[in-house]
């Protein structure tokens, strides 16, 4: 897991696979003006899903991994609660994976939370387990970019 703020992300271009070329088009567009869709950056590569959420309280949201995704999150319009802990260190599978998603889901509890702000960005590998959108503000619209793991 990494967790730093936006204008820090070319420190890790070479760990997070598409982070560079999503940077840059985050760079070049408002993207807290677009409405809830999908960009497509490069294909079923790299794809950002721009979403308005609602918050729910922590005990109400599974934890989720995926396989063939990184996710990048992005607050758009203030902070985000999310929870943490290793996926190898999951046992309560609640749902187990499901390929077309790209996830399983679990019933364990958080290893850690924090808290996301604006204008920061946190990616989740394979191996992290994550637990987004934990009550903070009601609403917030969030940027979640997709990017498939490099064999």
């Amino acid at each position: 897991m990494i967790l730093d703020k936006i204008e820090n992300a070319d420190l890790y271009y070479d760990s997070v696979p598409g982070l560079e070329q999503f940077i840059r088009f985050y760079s070049d567009n408002d993207l807290e003006e677009f409405p809830n869709c999908r960009i497509k950056l490069n294909g079923d590569d790299l794809f950002i899903n721009i979403n308005e959420i609602k918050q729910r309280k922590e005990q109400d949201i599974p934890l989720e991994a995926h396989r063939d995704y990184i996710d990048i999150q992005v607050p758009l319009t203030g902070p985000e609660k999310m929870g943490w802990k290793p996926q190898e260190d999951c046992l309560d599978i609640t749902r187990e994976y499901d390929e077309g998603k790209d996830m399983e889901l679990y019933g364990d509890r958080a290893l850690c939370t924090f808290e996301v702000p604006q204008g920061y960005f946190v990616v989740f590998f394979p191996s992290d387990a994550h637990q987004p959108g934990i009550i903070g503000v009601s609403t917030h619209r969030k940027l979640i970019v997709k990017s498939k793991v490099q064999p």
